[in-house]
């Protein structure tokens, strides 16, 4: 038998290393067969929607691929005439801006070089006296004897080699590509099934659906950036016409090449084309207009069109985009640099679905790392109670507090109560969170007390019972009975807790949405009742409850409490509407709930609950 020796997390450190080292060296020494194939893929994912259209036309698939590759090179070597004649005649004319540009050189050179020359004051001028009478005797002792130069005549024959030979290797990609582009789109379903076959496992229905909405997704976007660039190109060779920069046609067409790469693809064109601006007119007329012209243009496509078109993001965040920009073109050059962006959306795309690739989608995506309930969990670990607020905020600028409460504060703390059960948080994680969750809390529910914190007479660290903490908190500001006894039949609610750690946290959050909604709510404990009515309240208007809340935790046991509490209730406030509030965990499915006999409405959320709260008041 073979003697077979565990992998340790040494090894297998060193093992990732190794492969990731062996990845990068097929990679970089790979790429002059690589780049063309991975061209071609993602071209095929562009062209395969036209080729669709084509078949609809009742074009055979074969000829229909015939067809878009044709007309694809077709276009590719038009583009390629246009911009090398653009360029042609771009060189031609450079010396005739010769004057024009050195004036400009002398101007800026006057504006500036001269301006610190003339601050250095004596100094400066000695200092260029020395250089002068150095230089001179230089001269005079070093002076180069004229050698003329012997032209070296060369044949047409051999300048058609130069041609032939700096044209060869784009060529011979070009070539490349194409044939490989060709088999791709004949082979296209084909490939789809293969991956699916590959990756799919067990499950191939997930499979099968997550390969097509990622092919179609990827497939969209290819159209709509082409199309986009296309017509930033189109708009920018009409605008630079129009005021007139020569070679016009060739800052449109580069402008669409150079967009696909992110970022800064189009601000280099701009400054290409800025440049032979200020070199065609003696004034700054013409720089100004052709740098507002580009400005304009992309300012409107990347804040208006392309929102509009496929939305604000490619999925990819702004810093994997950069990264993924520098790293493919450090393996791969210009090219590289181009197919970047598409890459890195591909590597994103199989990273959402398929598993091994998870952590390409979590690093390189724009999806939050952490769900909402566990960052605002981690920040609260971390003690900045400020972040959390200003996520808050965002979060309510189109929700209300209480579906925050539901959505995000609640899941939190039932993080944080599992934690507690495993004891995983320590004492001084534990005193942060407790902390920054009465911060949260306080602030969002816009209710403070009145007292200076350093003044309180309790402090988080005293009071394990962060909902007790925080209604007496309320109860140092408003007496012992959170509000005045005397006060409008029907106006006030009770939000009654079992009296357990969370059940607690639970009641108060929903006192402070109910406050928040302006309504007069008030946090109790089945001690409180008892000391209610065991003690004399001349004042107390009767009849002043409509609703009582009874918040419990979730499960089982949860709900037998509930029960009890509300049959007890019951008993001691026959005309109140009861409302039984059984909140969910996030572990759990929940399911419909009914009203048990002595309660007459359910709520499972505290946007349910203030619902009908709200509805009670309102009618």
């Amino acid at each position: 038998m073979l003697d077979t020796q565990p992998v340790t997390p040494t090894s297998q450190r060193a093992l990732n290393v190794v492969a990731i080292g062996v990845v990068l060296a097929l990679l970089y020494f790979g790429k002059d067969v690589l780049v063309p194939v991975i061209l071609a893929l993602i071209l095929g994912l562009l062209m395969a929607p036209f080729v669709r259209l084509l078949q609809k036309l009742r074009i055979g698939h074969a000829y229909a691929v015939l067809v878009a590759v044709l007309l694809l090179a077709t276009v590719a070597a038009g583009l390629m005439t246009v911009i090398g004649s653009q360029i042609v005649h771009l060189a031609e004319s450079l010396p005739q801006y010769e004057r024009t540009v050195q004036a400009k050189l002398q101007f800026l050179h006057d504006v500036t070089v001269a301006h610190v020359q003339a601050m250095r004051g004596e100094a400066g001028r000695v200092i260029n006296a020395l250089s002068a009478s150095s230089a001179g005797q230089a001269q005079e002792t070093a002076v180069p004897a004229y050698v003329p130069s012997t032209p070296v005549l060369s044949s047409p024959w051999d300048a058609v080699k130069r041609v032939l030979s700096s044209l060869w290797s784009p060529l011979e990609t070009a070539g490349i590509v194409l044939v490989v582009l060709v088999f791709v789109l004949l082979e296209y379903e084909s490939l789809r099934d293969r991956f699916i076959r590959v990756i799919g496992g067990a499950d191939l229905r997930a499979t099968t659906v997550a390969i097509n909405d990622g092919g179609e997704r990827l497939s969209r976007f290819f159209v709509s950036q082409f199309a986009v660039n296309v017509g930033v190109g189109l708009l920018i060779w009409l605008g630079l016409a129009a005021i007139g920069l020569p070679n016009a046609l060739l800052w449109g067409a580069l402008t669409a090449v150079l967009r696909f790469v992110p970022y800064v693809g189009v601000w280099l064109a701009a400054l290409l084309a800025g440049l032979l601006a200020a070199a065609v007119t003696p004034g700054w007329s013409l720089l100004f207009m052709t740098l507002a012209l580009f400005a304009v243009v992309e300012v409107v496509v990347s804040q208006w069109v392309e929102p509009q078109l496929y939305g604000h993001a490619t999925g990819l965040s702004p810093l994997a985009v950069v990264i993924a920009a520098i790293f493919w073109s450090w393996l791969w050059g210009p090219m590289g640099l181009v197919l970047s962006t598409p890459l890195t959306l591909c590597l994103v795309v199989m990273g959402r679905h398929v598993k091994a690739f998870n952590v390409l989608g979590i690093l390189l995506g724009d999806a939050p790392a952490l769900t909402l309930p566990q960052r605002f969990y981690q920040r609260a670990l971390s003690g900045d109670a400020d972040e959390i607020i200003a996520s808050a905020r965002i979060f309510l600028r189109q929700r209300s507090f209480a579906r925050y409460c539901d959505a995000v504060l609640l899941p939190a703390l039932q993080l944080a109560q599992m934690d507690l059960a495993q004891k995983a948080i320590g004492p001084q994680q534990l005193l942060k969170a407790r902390t920054a969750v009465v911060r949260v809390i306080e602030t969002l529910g816009r209710e403070s007390s009145s007292q200076p914190r350093w003044r309180r007479s309790t402090s988080v660290l005293d009071e394990d019972n962060l909902g007790r903490y925080l209604r007496q908190q309320r109860e140092h500001s408003a007496g012992r009975w959170q509000g005045p006894l005397a006060v409008a039949p029907g106006s006030i609610v009770l939000c009654l807790g079992s009296g357990s750690s969370y059940d607690d946290v639970a009641t108060e959050i929903l006192v402070r949405i109910l406050r928040h909604l302006s309504i007069d709510a008030r946090h109790i404990s089945m001690k409180d009742v008892e000391d209610f009515a065991a003690e004399s309240h001349p004042e107390a208007t009767p009849n002043a409850v409509s609703m009582l809340h009874i918040v419990n935790a979730p499960g089982p046991k949860g709900r037998e409490s509930s029960e009890a509490m509300a049959q007890e209730m019951r008993r001691r406030f026959t005309d109140v509407t009861l409302i039984a509030v059984l909140l969910p965990h996030i572990l759990e499915i929940q399911e419909p709930a009914e009203a048990g006999p002595d309660v007459d409405r359910v709520a499972q959320s505290f946007e349910q609950a203030a619902q009908l709260t709200l509805e009670k008041f309102m009618h």
